[in-house]
This record gives C-alpha cells, structure tokens and sequence, in this order.
C-alpha cells in the first residue's frame, strides 16, 4: 500500500510539472529536458556492476536478513557526460538480482555534483539523485517509479556510487551499492 501512494504521487507529480507553465514543476521539466539532451548529443559510455545491497540491521529482524540477498549481482550500461563545472549526469540501465533472488531492472536518469582533489583532479566525490523506473516481481514487473539520494566518489574513471532506498520495518532501507566504469 505504501509503494502504491509514493509511486502515485510520484507519478502525480511527474503529470503536474508537464501541465505547468511557469513555477518550480516547469523549470524542473525544462531544466531535465535539457540536460537529457545534452546527455544524448554529447557522451560517452558507462558499464555499471552492482555488487552490494546492505540491508540497515535496525530495520530488520534477524529472520528477514538470514533469506535476504545482498550481493545484487548484474550489469548495466548507460551514457553520460560531465558539464563544464564537474556535475556528472548519465542515462542508464540496470539489470541485477534483487533482495528476493528475483531479477530486478531499474532504468534512470542520474544527477551527481561532484568535488575533485589531486594535482590533477584525479579524484573525485559527491552528492546527488536518481530518478527512474524499476520492475520487480511482486509488483508482477509493472514500472514503479523510484527516486532516489545518490552518492559517489572515485579515481580518473571509475567510481563507486550508492543510493539509499527508504522504506519501514523488514521492506526498503537498503544501501544499494554499483560501480561504474567511464569508458
């Protein structure tokens, strides 16, 4: 029921900025709008693993976290580019083994502004969002929107990013953990 609320308002929300014609709704549309495009016309490709899904032990009963999967195993590939000041943002898809040992995809849009350190800017990390879909077997594989925080640090072109997915007791609050490779 709580899935089905945050994915409607969601959903709501989407629908309301694209009707908008001035205010917050629209300049959000039309800031993403833009940058999708930009992604598109000037990138370059990404490979995503993900390789770890932490389970936050407080939210949990140890019945729960004995069956859980929390080596999400797959694959992705996405395209992005990095703007003039650092920010990250790339289009990507994600197929992995969720929780349950079910196949799970999420296909999104991400946002990552970054800090860089090293004589040459070598390394870097920041702070950010997903925005997306994913597609999982309770759910019958229906799209469900997810937006999520997003964090990242790395070295030259590989990096390490997680998103926290909130939820309540024994569902959600997990730390979903990838690696992408810039190539």
């Amino acid at each position: 029921m709580r899935t089905k609320l945050l994915s409607t308002v969601v959903l709501l929300g989407c629908c309301l900025g694209w009707q908008a014609e001035a205010g917050w709704w629209a300049d959000s549309y039309n800031f993403l709008k833009t940058d999708i495009k930009e992604i598109w016309n000037e990138h370059d490709y990404d490979l995503f693993v993900p390789f770890y899904a932490w389970h936050n032990r407080l939210t949990y009963d140890r019945e729960h976290l004995d069956r859980y999967n929390e080596y999400p195993w797959g694959a992705g590939l996405g395209i992005s580019h990095i703007n003039d000041e650092g920010t990250w943002s790339g289009l990507y898809a994600l197929g992995f083994k969720d929780s349950n040992s079910y196949f799970e995809t999420y296909f999104g849009y991400a946002r990552q502004w970054n800090w860089f350190a090293g004589s040459e800017n070598q390394w870097h990390a920041g702070v950010g969002y997903t925005l997306g879909l994913t597609q999982r077997h309770e759910y019958h594989y229906i799209p469900v929107p997810l937006p999520l925080p997003l964090v990242g640090a790395g070295y030259r072109n590989i990096e390490v990013h997680g998103a926290y997915i909130p939820g309540v007791k024994n569902d959600g609050n997990v730390f979903f953990m990838f690696a992408r490779l810039h190539i």
